[in-house]
């Protein structure tokens, strides 16, 4: 079982029975969002941006113990957590404009999760799929200017076939960012506005037989 909290723009934590995974903690000054208090075992940084890279920020589990920082693409081991970071874009141009990005593909308690940090390219290329096939749940970003759109999110899901979609780095109260909101998104998708969960919680023999959006409240 994993369990998945959102504080707002791309920052989740995912919690297994052994180990925990922090995903972009931002840096509050640079956000306007709310400080973060949070603890992992692992933090994964998708890019080196304010409101992604704030690692510093995180305690470790135990006293005395930092968490295992992963900022970029490889294949990673740490407390029965396999993480692989796979190479991709903050725009459409290669990188020339926002450039990098890590896209991480993280299994916890054989739930396997995505996370697309600020994905910028509209479509994914053929050796980003392959290596990204496995996908369960996918944390995509849907607010647009920075990543891709609302309207160019339901290629990239489609292409991965994820049973779970939570959208991110959208508008959201006290965010100094001019994003959009997540009513785009859920258009696009064809779903009404659902009621906010606090915590999703998933495990591999529950996983749904088709495509659900899920919206976190932020913590």
């Amino acid at each position: 079982m994993a369990d998945i909290w959102w504080y707002g723009q791309a920052c989740f934590k995912v919690k297994g029975k052994d180990a925990s995974v922090v995903f972009d903690p931002y840096d509050p000054s640079y956000t306007g969002l709310k400080p973060q208090k949070l603890d992992a075992n692992i933090v994964c940084v998708t890019h080196d941006h304010g409101d992604h890279n704030n690692s510093a920020s995180v305690k470790g589990v135990e006293e005395g113990e930092s968490p295992f920082v992963i900022n970029g693409p490889g294949e990673y081991e740490k407390n029965g957590v396999n993480v692989a970071g796979i190479q991709s874009f903050h725009d459409e141009s290669g990188g020339s404009e926002r450039g990098n990005n890590t896209i991480y593909l993280a299994t916890v308690d054989d739930i396997n999760i995505v996370h697309l940090g600020d994905l910028g390219q509209k479509t994914l290329t053929e050796e980003q799929k392959e290596e990204l096939s496995l996908c369960d749940v996918l944390m995509i970003p849907v607010g647009g200017v920075y990543t891709i759109t609302a309207k160019e999110a339901p290629d990239i899901i489609s292409s991965l076939e994820p049973k779970i979609v939570i959208p991110m780095h959208y508008k959201t109260p006290g965010l100094k960012f001019g994003l959009d909101g997540v009513e785009g998104f859920l258009k696009a998708m064809g779903k009404e506005e659902s009621e906010r969960v606090s915590k999703l919680s998933v495990s591999r023999d529950k996983l749904p037989e088709e495509l659900e959006i899920v919206l976190l409240e932020m913590q």
